[in-house]
């Protein structure tokens, strides 16, 4: 019968494989380059034990490329309206790989375990994609560019900071990714309505203008000449 230092441990154990494995799938989501590079340093540099779904992470070449692409999607990430191609794009890119860091980071916990860690993982990552790049959209109606820097600094730092936490306070980060959740729960039909707004007035700005039914219901006014 474990004695209840072993079933502490055992506790521990799993609290902090959950906080790693929702913690890659969050910050995936926001920035996954940083995130393989953090991850991948702290295994390389001996301060985390990576499971060994996570070893390839700390071959230099993967560090290499994380890096690259990195400081590429640094400075994309402050060009308004480049910041929200970019997001785009990496719709497509930081959502499985969240998916794939969140499986890897859960160990060799058996296939369903992995499964269950992706498809955790992978909601994640897209939850913090989709908050990340519909207040992008927001921000780009501003036409100063420093909003872009703060926003794309305060992500990059929160990104590190979450893993830290979650490398070195698991169920402090748990607690706090919680209450993202919740955050997100009020945010994102906000954050998406007022990007339906903006797309709307876009498409009425490039598509010359929309008709609109008169208040007695007559029929649609035009433009006119």
């Amino acid at each position: 019968m474990a004695t209840a230092i072993e079933r502490g441990n055992i506790v521990d154990d799993l609290t902090q494989t959950l906080a790693l494995s929702m913690g890659a799938g969050w910050a995936s989501g926001l920035n996954v380059y940083a995130t393989i590079l953090v991850i991948g340093v702290l295994g390389l540099t001996g301060t985390l034990d990576l499971p060994p779904g996570l070893d390839i992470l700390m071959d230099p070449l993967v560090l290499l490329a994380a890096g690259v692409m990195y400081v590429v999607e640094f400075f994309a990430d402050k060009v308004p309206g480049v910041d929200t191609a970019w997001d785009s794009l990496h719709t497509f890119i930081r959502i499985p790989v969240g998916a794939m860091l969140a499986a890897g980071a859960a160990g060799d916990l058996g296939p369903g375990t992995d499964l269950a860690a992706a498809i955790l993982g992978g909601s994640l990552a897209a939850a913090s994609h989709a908050a990340k790049s519909g207040t992008r959209v927001l921000i780009n109606t501003s036409p100063e560019p420093f909003t872009n820097w703060a926003a794309s600094v305060t992500e990059d730092v929160g990104v590190i900071g979450g893993l830290l936490i979650a490398v070195n306070h698991p169920a402090v980060f748990l607690g706090l990714l919680a209450v993202f959740l919740l955050l997100l729960v009020w945010l994102l039909p906000k954050v998406w309505g007022g990007v339906k707004r903006v797309f709307r007035f876009l498409l009425r700005l490039f598509g010359g203008g929309q008709d609109v039914p008169t208040e007695g219901g007559g029929p649609p006014t035009g433009n006119t000449r």
